[in-house]
């Protein structure tokens, strides 16, 4: 039976440790410097070599993320820091930086390589050429549909990543100035500011003036991936891992999403299929969704991809507001549950 790789986004030890005792074949960590989540709590070396040991014991692989363009006056810097995740025995190392891949080919011959989504690899051709520099996996671009998926891991011949569930980035790829333009935090050094969930407006210029249904909107604000309902699919492209994103979640996040895409897999490769039921789903939402979609990877149109209304956590439904006397609210509880400390967020015709 052919291996599926589920991958487990880790930003901090507690969520390596949620993400291992729920089900996670492979974690994915940032060290304190050269990675792409800058504001995550990330590894020191102490805690790394730590993570490591502990994801090792119980047969889970470690990556770490070098996933950031390096400048020249940090490639000795970065070579000794190669050198330390090679010494520490980390399972491979994720890169955006091409020059990367020579240098630890050079100095690190046999230390695994995988390529970032932000290398923007889209087609067979771009994964065969990394494949023939020695790169082992290929993380694709988050835009792709699962059939140029399928074809890439049937024309390349090499291991295929690719995105199932989690935050999704307004540009190609991940490819983002904004951030830099705006702020002067570069998001190609780990430090986006995330001006995607700002509100804008729609300018008509003829007009000179916003358009009104689309003045003050989120209007770049992209939903969270959910591909739970369609994984069966999604596995028999031939990818070798699925990649949950979330290095800046809570450990909480972490545990539920990894228990339930595991709890789907095994179902999936027993030929269960029933594998993606109402529980799971309710779990998915209730622990962070910016409203779900099935994103690039089943074609969906842009409108699908993006919610105008709102940037954060949705949160679930549970009902309508049935009376309103004084300052009494009276709520009718339709589905899910309320349980004690739950937030409670009313919402207007208006929205």
């Amino acid at each position: 039976m052919r291996k599926i790789e589920l991958l487990a986004p880790a930003g901090s030890f507690d969520s390596l440790v949620a993400a291992v005792e729920s089900g996670a074949d492979a974690v994915y960590v940032g060290g304190s410097k050269f990675n792409a989540r800058a504001f995550a709590d990330n590894f020191d070396a102490d805690t790394l070599k730590k993570a490591v040991e502990y994801a090792h014991i119980r047969g889970v692989r470690v990556y770490v993320t070098v996933n950031i363009l390096v400048a020249e006056s940090e490639i000795k810097e970065i070579i000794d820091y190669i050198g330390f995740l090679y010494s520490i025995d980390v399972d491979a190392v994720i890169v955006q930086d091409i020059a990367l891949i020579k240098i630890i080919n050079e100095n690190y011959p046999d230390f695994e390589i995988h390529c970032s989504t932000q290398m923007t690899v889209h087609n067979s051709d771009g994964a065969i050429a990394y494949a023939n520099m020695k790169v082992k996996r290929i993380v694709l671009a988050r835009e792709l549909t699962l059939k140029e998926i399928t074809q890439i891991v049937k024309k390349s011949g090499i291991e295929i990543e690719v995105f199932i569930h989690g935050a999704l980035c307004v540009s190609y790829s991940g490819q983002c100035l904004m951030s830099s333009m705006i702020g002067g935090r570069s998001g190609n050094r780990g430090r986006c500011a995330q001006p995607c969930r700002k509100k804008y407006s729609f300018f008509d210029i003829n007009k000179n003036m916003p358009l009104n249904e689309l003045s003050k909107k989120h209007l770049i604000s992209t939903r969270d991936l959910n591909t739970l309902k369609r994984l069966e699919e999604v596995i028999a492209s031939g990818v070798t891992s699925l990649k949950i994103e979330g290095r800046m979640k809570r450990p909480e996040y972490v545990a539920v999403v990894i228990k339930n895409y595991r709890q789907a897999i095994d179902k999936i490769l027993e030929g269960n299929k029933n594998y993606a039921d109402n529980n799971a789903q309710y779990e998915l939402k209730s622990v962070f969704n910016r409203e779900f979609t099935e994103g690039y990877i089943f074609n969906k149109k842009n409108n699908e991809i993006v919610s105008i209304n709102r940037p954060d956590n949705r949160g679930i439904s549970i009902g309508r507001v049935i009376s309103k006397r004084g300052n009494i609210i009276s709520v009718l509880v339709e589905e899910n549950f309320i349980s004690d400390g739950d937030a409670i967020e009313i919402i207007d015709k208006n929205g």
